[in-house]
């Protein structure tokens, strides 16, 4: 029953967010005008070049992964790598944030490498995401002040609940107390077999995760969170030039969608199903493509967000096939000896 109630709240909870949003999202949509928009407004070559761009950016991903599974003296080959790249996503649509830690553990296994080393530079890898969406916001905050400003002059109790909750001081002293506790659990010294541990874990997954400052070729790492970021934002933008509603719009409008999109997918459901569509229908009414009305969505803002959306996952999930198959295949190569993998690492196995 625990284990029932576990699946539900992991995986039931997001589901059930996409498709209230979802839902939310298309109930009063004029289905007929959205679709005579697919019909008529779309220039479907467009799709092509963006299929070569996302595929890039998971080459690129797996590229910086890489270097720093290499700093933790992990090696697995580039084509596992971007395997486990691809797995991600497509365990994603079904497993929100699931895909994260099964890339570890293949990766993990794969190697025969630390679990929590691995997933230190994953968490590394996240981290680095994190911040770069968050200069991103930063930086579009100020280029386009007057289109955030419209977001938060239709939503004044978002804007009261941030500033409410970034002085709250309950708040931070319940994170101080936390942390300082966290940090003491991790220091202290103990003959308790659980919460020595625990501390090996943590210095794991420490290690994989500051193995990001001492990795070989740094400014390749950098170099390729701009190429990843940027086929994002590419991908996007090319999107924009496929449909004649938006192939007008400035890079200004399409980077303003494309942060408050990144954004949305920091809303757990699958494959950000609902939350993504919210976002860039607002980021397009922003700049006169339909009025963002709750009762009454554009046919052309939806139209745009459900094509490049579905698009985007149907290509995941086709990656998802293939990775998983040539998964399978390699698996099947190493235990007949016909690849040999390299092990020689020396983390601590947890």
């Amino acid at each position: 029953m625990k284990k029932a109630i576990s699946y539900l709240i992991k995986y039931g909870i997001p589901l059930a967010i996409g498709v209230g949003l979802m839902y939310f999202l298309y109930k009063n949509v004029d289905v007929n005008s959205m679709m005579e928009t697919l019909k008529t407004d779309v220039n479907y070559w467009w799709f092509i070049p963006i299929a070569i761009v996302s595929l890039l950016s998971h080459v690129f991903r797996a590229l910086r992964w890489r270097l720093q599974l290499n700093a933790i003296d992990v090696k697995p080959s580039f084509s596992a790598v971007l395997n486990s790249i691809f797995g991600t996503y497509a365990v994603n649509l079904a497993f929100p944030r699931l895909g994260e830690v099964w890339r570890c553990g293949y990766i993990a296994n794969r190697q025969k490498a630390s679990v929590t080393q691995v997933m230190g530079s994953m968490v590394a890898d996240r981290l680095t995401d994190t911040v770069t969406v968050l200069a991103l916001t930063f930086v579009t905050f100020l280029l386009a002040q007057g289109a955030f400003g419209k977001f938060f002059d239709a939503y004044p109790q978002m804007k009261e609940n941030f500033i409410n909750i970034a002085s709250d001081a309950r708040i931070w002293f319940g994170t101080t107390i936390l942390i300082i506790a966290l940090g003491w659990l991790l220091v202290m010294k103990t003959e308790n077999k659980i919460i020595k541990k625990i501390q090996l874990m943590a210095r794991n997954l420490w290690d994989g995760f500051a193995a990001i400052t001492r990795m070989e070729g740094k400014w390749w790492f950098l170099l390729l969170t701009v190429l990843i970021w940027g086929c994002y934002f590419l991908q996007l933008y090319l999107a924009t030039k496929a449909f004649t509603f938006t192939n007008g719009l400035s890079v200004l409008a399409v980077l303003v969608m494309f942060v408050l999109s990144s954004i949305g997918m920091g809303v757990p459901t699958n494959g950000g199903l609902g939350a993504w569509h919210v976002a860039i229908i607002f980021g397009l009414s922003l700049y006169g493509v339909g009025v963002f009305a709750t009762n009454n969505f554009d046919p052309r803002a939806s139209a745009f967000a459900m094509l490049v959306w579905g698009f985007q996952t149907l290509l995941l999930i086709v990656l998802g096939i293939y990775a998983f198959t040539s998964m399978a295949i390699d698996r099947r190569r190493i235990e007949t000896g016909k690849t040999i993998v390299d092990t020689t690492n020396d983390a601590i196995k947890l």
